[in-house]
């Protein structure tokens, strides 16, 4: 697929020294009784403060069957290398959004194969029009003439995938 050649993840993100001062200091607000680690419920208040958002239970259950038998929760490592990941997602996510919102020149939450072929035409030029047109019909999942947000981000993600799969070092 085009996107898996794109390399569109981002390299690591570094965490500014404010960023992890940040991440510690919730980490102490939320860990009642300062036992050393969260327990579910106060991760669950970690990542409203940090994320804005309460974690699904499916979410919660994946965090906690990680951790340390031996512990009764997160630790701070832990913690911390959870919330840079999902940092790591989101500022993903968001520049997903940022070149769909680059290709959708007529804000219509939507690209059409004209939109695709404009945007190709700019950053590969000599790209041949059938592989534009594979492309599209690759990622327009439903085959409705239209790629959706959701339609986009799931090509992106699926071509990064391939990419980092060919390019394991075994």
């Amino acid at each position: 697929m085009f996107f898996s050649q794109a390399g569109a993840r981002p390299q690591m993100w570094e965490v500014s020294p404010s960023e992890h001062k940040k991440w510690v200091e919730v980490f102490k607000a939320c860990d009642e009784d300062n036992k050393g680690y969260l327990s579910r419920e106060d991760f669950k208040v970690a990542v409203v403060m940090l994320f804005g958002y309460k974690p699904s239970k499916i979410e919660a259950d994946s965090v906690m069957s990680s951790v340390d038998p031996n512990t009764s929760g997160i630790l701070l490592e832990g913690f911390l290398n959870i919330v840079r990941q999902k940092k790591e997602v989101q500022l993903y996510r968001n520049e997903i959004r940022h070149i769909f919102t680059a290709f959708d020149r007529h804000y219509r939450g939507y690209l059409t194969l004209e939109d695709f072929t404009k945007a190709f035409r700019q950053v590969a030029p000599k790209l041949p029009e059938r592989i534009i047109l594979e492309v599209f019909r690759e990622v327009d999942q439903d085959s409705d003439g239209h790629v959706s947000f959701k339609d986009f981000e799931y090509a992106m993600n699926y071509g990064q995938n391939c990419f980092q799969r060919q390019n394991r070092v075994p």
